[in-house]
């Protein structure tokens, strides 16, 4: 027999959860190798078990096609997860696709590194290629 864990049913609508739209603006230097870094050292979202906040730092990273994040629509989008409980790999996860089908980029990488609760300390990294 098996057991129902207390997670399940909690996290099937992450991937098809409909999020803030990420804006964009033309990049002006489309066959360089340019790479950007962007850092969010005060993101926020819930422990979907307990409900008590989580705190992390994210880092986006990516090279640039035609497009790129435009950044106060980014923090706008950010800010939709303070209240929303979901699970750290799935953060990392939900803001890499939404911000590759944003900007289209030839590579990205989004770092998760959530803060230390009950002495465990969880790093995530998702990559597009």
């Amino acid at each position: 027999m098996k057991t129902k864990s207390s997670y399940e049913d909690r996290q099937n609508h992450i991937p098809v959860l409909k999020t803030p739209k990420i804006d964009k603006w033309e990049f002006m230097y489309p066959n360089s190798d340019t790479d950007l870094r962007i850092e969010v050292p005060e993101f926020t979202c819930v422990c979907p078990k307990t409900g008590l906040p989580d705190f992390a730092t994210l880092v986006i990273e990516y090279r640039p096609v035609k497009f790129c994040l435009e950044l106060k629509s980014f923090k706008e989008y950010l800010l939709f997860y303070r209240n929303l409980g979901i699970f750290h790999e799935h953060v990392v996860n939900k803001v890499l696709n939404d911000s590759v089908k944003a900007v289209s980029p030839k590579w990205m990488k989004v770092t998760g590194i959530f803060n230390s609760r009950g002495g465990i300390q969880t790093t995530v990294v998702a990559n597009y290629a």
